[in-house]
């Protein structure tokens, strides 16, 4: 029997042996076969090394899906053979030479032929075999884990154990096909230049690919931390600490080294593929399914760029559900920032285990503790690891995304302004549940204006939830900004700068991005039955409504959100109407009451506080939408310029507030466009420039005022504080008294109405609407007073137009008694 034969039956024996045990998941493309359709040039795979492993699982995958076969030979144009399958090195020498090889034969013999005749050319298909990382089909156990593909290339029996014990769960890679005649360079250049600049593409290919999949090489913690230390700024900040303590050098070292060690996360493999698995099967007793929306985006930059995820924060389980579905989709689990109160006992360690590095709330009066955190995020990033952080610094207890916080982001842009050449992108990401965990806790706290301590038994305690429906979450990527990109077209002399906090780009970049960042998650919202149902009930005078209504707003909100979405990638939910009501029976929100004359659809008062975090989900989609409407509530007809007149100056508040992106657009197109689709959906009618609101009994006009109700408490909050203001002289109230005294008169009110909404009286959203005024220059401090623009009283006076009589008589009334009994104290 000769050589090749010989080979060919090993060949097929081997293939035989492995065929029933094999179980493949292919991923980029998940249909390998459309990549492969269409080429007229012979087609040669590229293995990264040459295991016999990775070689037969190829020959199986290719048959079962009738690609090309790799076993055989390709012919070029001049009738020369080669291998339809190479490997870019041998196995046992990469082993023996720790890495440090770049020959391949084959690839040169290849190469030399297409230097010998011009008219011939291939393409080569990188491929990529990853043993036990197919999240979908992974088993718990440690000998899966232990046998799992990392950096390090394994001995012949550990690669054997690998095969048996992980072969289920066999995740394959196959790039798109590259012509080897463009990757030759042109003009006279000799073969050895051809071999090391095609071996470097190669290369840079598979060491993209494996950091997109299992992320770089994680080191030893101790390793990592003893390199933070070393660092030319921690060095600083150790002797400056000595100084000012007294101490020597050596003490200060010490407590810089706990530091580290407290902040620093212990990712461990292992650890991680057991958790999702874990995690994947604690997903489905809680969830009907998670749906990813735009994860293609996170793909394209992922090996080329250093990630940064931002997510809102509604939840604990957004840390542990990001990093799941970022691993079943192939992609490397970020390294997590996470506050120090979850370092508990227990959950700690395990978070650590899982990419969790701790921070403390506040740095203050601690340089050096500041030094080591800024040097250990800056070593994450510098060594390619994915970063996530979420901007708002706690979890949102109203539903609604947070101001954010400047720290994070601040430390990020001094870490690149560091090393500018390499990339870094940040991808906001939305999380959007249609039944959240801690809501009960959630409405404890805004009641009581107290959080409740983490400890292990408080969060084991969440295990009792697993009976409940929770029904779908969702998770969709924003549009990922380029943080170099960004920076050159905003501060284009940002790199001529020196990155400390005195840098006059950095000061003005951070607050400007974090909105853009805050604004880009917002853009991504998913609109589910449960916000759009919570929309409707909520605007309802005793949280009860007639069915056949409900479903008719239902379909007018789908509708406003289909012809004028409220942000770039808005997703919309599937099904219809009854199907919505009948999934918010399901998930316990509302409750149906049986009537001979029509069903009525009711929400008890236990449950109405916790559907306003629900609508606060997506309530800035329609702001524009609800704005208009209210503008009709208590007036029959407007003419345009009266109307913009009317809600101009209050948009840019809900704009800051809302976090809706402020385009280059005059208010008045965008006013425009609201009205034609009011006028295409029969909410209100015109005549020339005079809009008119449908008549008294008309259905239209109903659903036209359950809209107007969804920002009423906004407006109303703005109200209180403008008018609040309105009665201290200018420069006489302090912005904490301001505040405070808002929140009160806030409380007041919902007690006066009857209502039962503690987040109405959220003093975080006074101040966030202050934050908004003072970055639009209407507001100031001077000497810890607030003073305010003379605009300020003239836009007061003409928002008066948007309430209805009764309710501006009680709010003036409200607002004025309490400013004259604080002038009577």
């Amino acid at each position: 029997m000769s050589e090749t034969s010989s080979q060919g039956f090993w060949q097929r024996l081997g293939c035989q042996a492995l065929g029933a045990w094999l179980r493949f998941r292919s991923i980029d493309p998940e249909c390998p076969k459309t990549l492969l359709t269409g080429h007229d040039r012979p087609i040669i795979y590229i293995l990264p090394v040459s295991a016999l492993s990775d070689r037969l699982a190829l020959s199986i995958f290719c048959q079962r899906l009738d690609l090309p076969s790799p076993d055989g030979n390709v012919c070029l144009a001049h009738g020369q053979r080669f291998p339809a399958r190479m490997a870019l090195f041998d196995a046992t020498h990469y082993r023996r030479h720790r890495g440090h090889v770049d020959r391949s034969t084959s690839l040169d013999h290849l190469i030399t032929a297409l230097e010998e005749y011009p008219d011939s050319d291939v393409d080569l298909v990188p491929v990529t075999l990853f043993w036990g990382r197919a999240p979908q089909r992974e088993r718990v156990g440690l000998r899966h884990l232990l046998t799992a593909d990392g950096w390090s290339l394994v001995g012949r029996l550990q690669r054997l154990a690998g095969v048996i014990i992980n072969g289920r769960s066999l995740e394959i890679r196959l790039g798109e096909p590259v012509s080897l005649r463009t990757l030759m360079a042109h003009g006279e250049v000799d073969q050895q230049f051809n071999r090391t600049r095609i071996t470097r593409f190669l290369r840079r290919y598979f060491r993209r690919i494996r950091l997109q999949a299992i992320g770089p090489d994680l080191s030893h913690r101790r390793t990592l931390v003893r390199r933070v230390l070393r660092q030319p700024a921690v060095r600083a900040a150790v002797h400056d600490s000595a100084l000012e303590r007294g101490e020597r050098d050596e003490h200060a070292l010490q407590r810089a080294e706990r530091y580290g060690f407290e902040i620093a996360a212990n990712m461990s493999t292992p650890v991680l593929r057991f958790l999702y698995q874990v995690l994947g099967r604690l997903w489905n007793r809680l969830y009907d399914g998670v749906d990813v929306h735009g994860i293609e985006d996170v793909e394209a930059l992922a090996g080329t760029h250093e990630l940064v995820y931002v997510p809102c924060h509604r939840s604990h389980i957004d840390y542990l559900l990001l990093s799941y579905v970022l691993y079943q989709q192939g992609l490397m689990p970020p390294h997590i920032a996470a506050g120090r109160n979850l370092d508990m006992p227990l959950i700690g360690p395990l978070l650590r285990r899982a990419g969790a590095f701790f921070m403390r709330r506040s740095f203050k009066g601690n340089r050096l503790y500041g030094a080591v955190f800024n040097e250990y995020l800056h070593q994450l990033l510098s060594q390619g690891h994915p970063v996530e952080y979420f901007i708002e610094g706690g979890r949102s207890r109203t539903g609604r995304m947070l101001s954010p916080k400047p720290g994070m982001l601040s430390m990020t842009l001094r870490s690149h302004a560091r090393a500018p050449s390499r990339e870094l992108a940040f991808i906001p990401i939305y999380i959007g549940y249609e039944k959240v965990l801690e809501s009960n806790a959630y409405i404890r706290e805004l009641r009581t204006g107290k959080k409740r301590k983490e400890t292990p038994l408080g969060l084991l305690r969440v295990l009792r939830h697993l009976r409940q429906p929770f029904g779908r979450v969702q998770v969709s990527v924003g549009e990922p900004l380029v943080l170099g990109s960004y920076l050159n077209q905003r501060f284009p002399d940002w790199r001529s700068q020196k990155p400390g906090p005195e840098a006059d780009w950095l000061r003005e970049a951070v607050p400007n991005l974090s909105l853009e960042i805050a604004t880009r998650i917002n853009h991504a919202a998913a609109l589910t039955p449960i916000s759009m149902v919570a929309l409707t009930m909520l605007a309802t005078p005793h949280r009860t409504i007639e069915i056949d209504l409900l479903m008719r707003q239902l379909k007018t909100l789908y509708a406003l959100q289909e012809r004028l979405p409220g942000g770039k990638r808005v997703r919309l939910p599937e099904q219809g109407p009854r199907e919505w009501v009948e999934r918010s029976e399901y998930l316990g929100m509302v409750s149906r009451i049986e009537h001979s004359l029509g069903d009525l659809i009711t929400v008890s008062d236990e449950r109405a506080p916790l559907l306003t975090w629900y609508r606060n989900n997506v309530l800035h989609l329609f702001a524009l939408h609800a704005l208009v409407a209210f503008a009709f509530r208590n007036n029959a007809r407007l003419e345009f310029t009266t109307l913009e007149s009317l809600l101009a100056p209050i948009w840019p508040a809900l704009q800051q507030e809302f976090f809706i992106e402020a385009d280059d657009q005059a208010f008045a197109e965008h006013l425009n466009g609201v009205l034609e689709v009011f006028v295409a959906l029969g909410l209100l009618t015109h005549q020339g420039d005079t809009w008119q609101r449908p008549e008294t009994g008309d259905e239209a006009r109903e659903r036209l005022y359950l809209l107007g109700r969804a920002i009423q408490p906004t407006l109303e909050r703005g109200f209180i504080l403008f008018s609040t203001l309105m009665h201290y002289p200018n420069g006489t109230i302090s912005r904490e008294m301001l505040e405070a005294q808002s929140q009160l008169l806030a409380e007041r009110l919902t007690r006066l109405q009857g209502l039962n909404a503690p987040e109405f009286f959220d003093r975080r959203l006074f101040a966030g609407l202050l934050d908004s005024l003072e970055r639009d220059g209407w507001l100031w401090q001077s000497q810890e007073k607030l003073n305010f623009d003379a605009r300020l009283p003239e836009a007061l006076m003409k928002s008066r137009m948007l309430f209805d009589p009764a309710l501006r008589h009680r709010l003036t009334e409200l607002t004025a008694g309490r400013a004259h009994s604080e002038a009577s104290a």
